[in-house]
């Protein structure tokens, strides 16, 4: 067999169903479009009810060894128990029926499903994993007999404990299968397997309750802990984003169907649960503080779980707690906390992939669609099933939170050939998307400053399918760059600095330098040097090294491609002398170090050695000669002059160099009365 027989032996099928001619589907575009992928330019053969009448075929399929991919995801559960029985590995599943072939313009999605086909089969690098560990021991909280009845019903799966917020109706019990306590919850904090409570007015039950329950010796501030909270209390949330806390079920005490699917789903947590590392941080580059300093903070205000803390210097992340947002890393300058679910080179290599099959295939003005799986997918069907469809030049790209994408992934698309970003949010996160929008604020001035379309990239907010569907059908059509491919780089600056390179190459008449919006992470600072003494406290105050000093000359550097704008530099300047200037500049010259200050070098009038700038020693010289005690005369004066090695050698050699003229006698309270006495008699 030959090299080509044998990997296209290996490589990939992928079989196509046009769902009972409800899609048209060109097998010949197809087949040209995934011939990098099969290993073959043939046109695909185009079944109609491959999952009935035509399953022969996906058996057939199966026999030959190679791998599948099925475009349909609604009959997985059937062609994986069909490959089952066969002994044969389960299919790779994707979807282009509701995300390409239900559509209005049926005939031109051939192009969108050869881009979704091929994104299918990109394979992501797995994020790390953490385990948490649960015993099942559970506390319920609310109100009333209803939180009886559910400890009731939980008692024989979990450990459980009854906390009542209030009383109400709730009546003693003949057997006490759960522990009863009164007491209102103060403050919850952690995640599945190691909550912590503080209650308040924290009782037992007395044991003698008879016709209505009793509690006795109340007090404040007791601390317990717990694996499992279920909060029936109709209070706010006891944890922060409850919907993304690990083992914490917040539910409506008036919904019995709420409060069953609770019960149901807590059940099940006892034992060891892998959760995704969401997040990686690099403390090296880290912009958080110096000496004390804050500067940067974006990662901590913008967690909604708070799950990041400063930690001096650098921050800590909780990745128990941590909710998988996403914020921390759109919103973080330096890269120094980036996703890893899937990380910016997979999610920047995945868009390339669509954008560039799609256009390989004939596809035009491709439009990037982000959003949540669990959102935006239910939001497609329905535009799918009940509606128009999605647009045919809309991409899908769904990611686990469409709050993670930040300006390089936006910037990166626009560069890779999309004529427009929306980003698809639900209604539920509205709170916490002021970081996405700030990154889609960023992104669209940066465009708009390089001559393009006002609005390339949109945040979209939205619930219902025909607004959404009337937002993407309503996008301008522009002319986009033609489709590009740059290697992206792990790096959030180089990822960005690649992109927007791309973007300023293809754009005309583009300006080198563009104003950025306040709090932009790029930019340059500018010193006023009057008031600069080169104590080089800004260098060593920079994270990211874009100061430097020159070991052999007063002297102080800036390489702006580094700076992310921190403000350290500006809080640590003893005189105030440093501000801050958003900017982008294309110029290759921000790659090199630029000297924003330097000064002739004083030298040691002993050895003849540069040890400061020339204008400090006079001026410290015209300060203290002949004015201060220590420096009352020339020799004395001379010592300023002489730098470290030489003043102490000078001292030395010298009969106490450093002495002062004599002080005037202390006056006490003798010399007053013996002035007073000599005054009478006279």
């Amino acid at each position: 067999m030959s090299d080509d027989q044998t990997q296209t032996a290996s490589a990939p099928q992928v079989l196509v169903c046009s769902c009972d001619e409800t899609m048209e589907i060109d097998g010949a575009v197809l087949g040209k479009s995934l011939a990098g992928l099969t290993g073959s330019d043939a046109a695909l053969p185009v079944f109609r009810q491959l999952c009935r009448s035509q399953i022969s075929g996906f058996e057939a399929a199966l026999d030959e060894g190679r791998p599948l991919i099925v475009a349909c995801t609604q009959e997985a559960p059937l062609f994986t128990e069909v490959a089952g029985e066969r002994g044969a590995v389960a299919p790779m599943f994707t979807n282009i029926r509701e995300r390409a072939g239900w559509c209005e313009a049926k005939s031109g999605a051939t192009a969108k499903m050869a881009a979704l086909l091929m994104d299918a089969t990109y394979d992501s690098a797995p994020a790390e994993l953490m385990t948490l560990t649960s015993e099942g021991v559970c506390l319920i909280y609310g109100a009333g007999q209803a939180t009886l009845d559910a400890a009731n019903r939980l008692a024989g799966r979990l450990s459980v404990t009854v906390l009542l917020s209030d009383v109400g109706d709730a009546v003693p019990v003949g057997t006490a299968d759960t522990p009863i306590y009164t007491g209102t919850i103060a403050r919850a904090s952690g995640t599945l397997g190691s909550f912590e409570v503080i209650v308040n007015g924290y009782a037992p039950v007395v044991p003698s309750s008879k016709d209505e329950l009793a509690f006795m010796m109340a007090r404040d501030g007791a601390a317990s802990k717990c694996d499992i909270i279920i909060d029936m209390s109709g209070n706010p949330p006891l944890i922060a984003e409850a919907d993304r806390a690990d083992g914490y079920f917040h539910v409506d005490p008036s919904k019995p169907g709420a409060i069953s699917d609770a019960l149901f789903d807590a059940s099940d947590l006892v034992g060891e649960f892998e959760k995704p590392l969401y997040v990686r941080y690099d403390p090296g580059i880290c912009a958080h503080g110096r000496s004390g300093k804050v500067g940067c903070s974006n990662c901590i205000d913008a967690c909604p779980m708070s799950a990041i803390s400063s930690a001096g210097d650098t921050v800590e992340i909780d990745h128990a707690v941590c909710g998988g947002c996403g914020n921390c890393s759109a919103s973080c300058p330096t890269g120094a906390v980036s996703y890893a679910f899937p990380s910016r080179d997979d999610l920047l290599s995945r868009t390339q992939r669509l954008i560039g099959t799609y256009s390989e295939a004939g596809g035009r003005n491709p439009v990037i669609l982000f959003h949540d799986a669990g959102h935006g997918g239910p939001l497609i069907a329905a535009m799918a099933r009940y509606g128009r469809g999605l647009p045919v030049n809309v991409l899908p790209l769904s990611v686990y939170t469409s709050t993670q994408i930040g300006h390089d992934l936006m910037a990166g698309a626009l560069a890779s050939g999309a004529e427009h970003v929306v980003i698809l949010a639900p209604n539920t996160r509205r709170d916490e998307l002021a970081v996405l929008q700030a990154e889609v604020d960023l992104t669209n001035a940066i465009m708009t400053a390089l001559g393009g379309v006002e609005t390339r990239v949109q945040l979209l907010v939205e619930d219902d399918p025909d607004v959404v569907a009337e937002a993407l059908y309503g996008l301008p059509q522009i002319k986009g760059v033609a489709p590009a491919t740059f290697v992206a780089s792990p790096q959030k600056r180089e990822t960005a600095r690649l992109a927007l390179a791309q973007l300023h190459r293809s754009l005309p008449d583009a300006p080198e330098v563009i104003a950025l919006p306040e709090n932009a992470p790029y930019g340059r600072i500018n010193i006023d040097t009057d008031g600069c003494t080169l104590c080089l406290a800004c260098v060593s105050a920079c994270p990211v090294n874009a100061l430097a000093d020159n070991p052999d000359r007063p002297q102080l550097a800036f390489t702006e491609a580094a700076c992310v704008q921190c403000g350290l530099c500006s809080k640590t300047c003893p005189e105030s002398v440093i501000t801050l200037e958003p900017r982008y500049n294309f110029s290759s010259s921000i790659l090199s170090p630029t000297v924003l200050n330097e000064e002739e070098p004083f030298n040691c009038i002993i050895c003849d050695t540069p040890f400061g700038t020339k204008s400090s020693v006079e001026h410290v010289v015209a300060a203290l000669s002949g004015k201060h005690a220590m420096f009352a005369s020339s020799d004395q004066a001379k010592i300023i002059q002489m730098c470290d090695n030489c003043r102490v050698i000078a001292m030395n050699e010298h009969k106490n160099p450093m002495a002062s003229t004599e002080r005037p006698r202390v006056r006490t309270t003798e010399d007053y009365l013996m002035e007073d006495a000599e005054s009478k008699k006279v």
